[in-house]
């Protein structure tokens, strides 16, 4: 199954599209984010997709302070792109997550993780990096499976306004540097390709 856009009235503001993502019944175990104004559907992720995050996870667990989270699940809000994104890995403060709510200023998160799946990778490429930099996390890691070249990874930094510069780019089986506060080695030669 593909991802799937669901029609909304223009006119919506930020408020509206919440109320309405939250409000609705969606099928159960789908993944509904608001990207751009427009709210998408997407279906539970394939096998290697979910591997691949487990692999990043596991090595981010041996590099975090004890008062920092990573969340599979965790909504990151971004109003003023009328987003609301549910990365594959949220790294945040566990403070910030111990509230009220269903979801968190996506300011607050220190890494966020995408895994593009094939249905949807545009929105992890173009759509989300925008948003993720205008919010300020400081760390963008894409997992690129579907990449036209072949599967990559590239970390993004210093974000500038919704523009973020590539600290690190290469194809799954080499090694990326996830800089401080992770001071990481992470090894995609055991990311499952495809």
């Amino acid at each position: 199954m593909s991802a799937l856009t669901v029609d909304h009235e223009p006119e919506r503001n930020w408020d509206d599209l919440v109320r309405f993502r939250e409000e609705m019944e969606w099928p159960e175990g789908s993944k509904v984010e608001i990207i751009e104004g427009i709210v998408t559907v997407s279906p539970t992720p394939a096998n290697q997709h979910n591997l691949i995050t487990a692999a990043v996870q596991r090595r981010l667990y041996a590099a975090i302070p004890h008062d920092w989270g990573i969340f599979q699940t965790l909504s990151s809000a971004v109003p003023s792109r009328l987003g609301m994104f549910i990365p594959d890995l949220v790294v945040v403060p566990t403070g910030e997550v111990d509230g009220p709510g269903n979801y968190i200023p996506a300011g607050a998160a220190e890494l966020v993780v995408e895994v593009t799946s094939k249905s949807n990778a545009q929105h992890d490429r173009v759509s989300k990096p925008a948003a993720y930099a205008a919010a300020g996390i400081p760390l963008y890691l894409l997992v690129d499976r579907w990449a036209p070249g072949g599967p990559t990874v590239t970390l993004y930094g210093e974000p500038q306004g919704d523009v973020y510069r590539v600290l690190q780019a290469g194809k799954f089986g080499e090694q990326i540097v996830l800089p401080e506060p992770f001071d990481l080695k992470l090894d995609t030669s055991v990311f499952p390709v495809h």
